[in-house]
């Protein structure tokens, strides 16, 4: 089985992280391929970097339908570009802010999201809403550190696990959810301190995947996930139309 493991930004590094932590829980047979687009931001904190990274994770689906990709993560927090990743590819796509909120509530009665700066807190918020999760989702807290700080600020590790340690007090939640992929190597020690389940999107979607693999399910494509109609697409876009 091969994964597809999708960094929407343009950092290498940052992928490094995420295919260690994705290739960790990966089990028997299973290939992780972490990759990151050619094009698109360094990294992702508002909705201009959302939309302007979409283009590079079609581009990165349509490599893993030529390569035979069985199924596909996109390890962003805001799950960018989803649907149109799940119109695009055979397999199945699962993004790792839904795939991290399925599996918090299944912990307990309620879970808190701490994630990166502030002005994506209505974002993740939002997300929960429209996945079913207003009522189990209890906030969203941001630790302000922006994304690629968390890989070079040597105080990153305690300023996110004292914003889940006070989003736990504050909220009464009964998990953690890290909302960023750049938090998935955090996972462990979080949990450690703070005493409760601490959930990385990264991990959980890779077994999302896996499993829906296993159990030998894909997209619809009955309907609106199915292939896009052909088109031309001018400028920049001209390499994603088809006659």
């Amino acid at each position: 089985m091969l994964i597809k493991v999708i960094n929407p930004n343009t950092t290498s590094s940052m992928t490094d992280t995420i295919g260690r932590c994705a290739r960790a829980v990966a089990g028997p047979g299973t290939l992780v391929d972490a990759v990151n687009p050619t094009m698109g931001p360094a990294s992702i904190e508002s909705h201009v970097d959302e939309a302007l990274s979409v283009p590079g994770i079609l581009e990165q689906i349509a490599i893993g339908e030529q390569q035979g990709a069985d199924g596909y993560v996109i390890a962003c927090f805001g799950d960018p570009g989803i649907e149109a990743a799940r119109e695009a590819a055979v397999g199945p796509v699962v993004g790792i802010a839904e795939a991290a909120m399925h599996a918090a509530s299944f912990l307990g009665r309620g879970f808190s999201v701490v994630t990166t700066l502030e002005r994506t807190t209505g974002r993740a918020q939002d997300l929960a809403d429209h996945y079913g999760f207003t009522r189990t989702c209890l906030a969203v807290h941001a630790c302000d550190i922006p994304v690629l700080d968390l890989e070079t600020d040597p105080d990153a590790r305690k300023i996110v696990t004292e914003a889940c340690r006070d989003a736990l007090e504050s909220d009464g939640s009964d998990a953690i959810v890290l909302g960023c992929a750049g938090m998935a190597d955090l996972c462990e020690h979080i949990s450690s301190e703070i005493g409760v389940p601490v959930v990385d999107g990264v991990a959980a979607a890779v077994l999302a995947v896996q499993s829906l693999v296993t159990m030998g399910l894909r997209t619809g494509k009955r309907s609106e996930f199915a292939p896009p109609p052909p088109k031309a697409y001018a400028g920049l876009l001209s390499g994603f139309g088809r006659p």
